[in-house]
């Protein structure tokens, strides 16, 4: 099927066939430059309205990392310890203060917005996932490995690291090059016509 694909194979290889959840991670850093890249790429594809919810703590090792790792399931915490940079995706609710400036066409929809705090809030974790995974290509685009985790506590991270703002933490991720032995052996997809139906 790669010839009805625009993307060249490679191309597909990197971002999705070939690519992986990794565990492990050497020493090589990872960079401003690569993380501000990630942004370049991740912040084009569609939100609703525009309006662009996701945002990231960045956390390298010291001692923010040690705070983080107390909030991590156990199954989880060696790996966070060791990664050069570990990612904290989060939806911002209070994103409606930016649509004057995102969403030009429709600069009302700030004060709609701020008179919802329910309807923002859903809006805000449904859009900023959707940014989730769009970040997580962005990462591969970058020529790096990622490891998205849900194994965590929250609410903990919310209040170590977002207390009196309003980021919502979503997922945790491990960012860098993969180490020895990083991947689990691929497990089976569910094929097309497992997943599509025709009207």
């Amino acid at each position: 099927m790669n010839d009805v694909i625009a993307l060249h194979p490679d191309a597909q290889a990197l971002l999705f066939t070939d690519a992986r959840t990794a565990n492990t991670f050497t020493d090589e850093p990872v960079t401003d430059e690569q993380l501000r890249a990630i942004h370049e790429l991740a912040k084009y594809p569609p939100t609703a309205a525009n309006v662009q919810p996701l945002r990231v703590l960045y956390v390298r090792p010291g001692e923010p990392r040690e705070r983080l790792l107390t909030h991590m399931n156990d199954g989880n915490r060696a790996k966070t310890a060791t990664a050069p940079v570990v990612a904290v995706l989060a939806a911002d609710t209070d994103f409606h203060e930016h649509i004057p400036r995102v969403f030009p066409i429709r600069p009302e929809l700030r004060d709609a917005f701020a008179a919802d705090p329910a309807g923002r809030e859903q809006m805000a974790r449904f859009n900023a996932t959707l940014q989730t995974a769009y970040w997580l290509l962005a990462v591969r685009a970058a020529g790096l490995a990622a490891g998205p985790m849900g194994g965590f506590d929250a609410a903990g991270i919310d209040k170590e690291f977002f207390a009196d703002t309003s980021w919502r933490s979503l997922l945790v991720v491990n960012l860098g090059k993969p180490g020895p032995d990083a991947w689990y052996p691929r497990l089976p997809r569910l094929d097309y016509d497992d997943v599509a139906r025709h009207a």
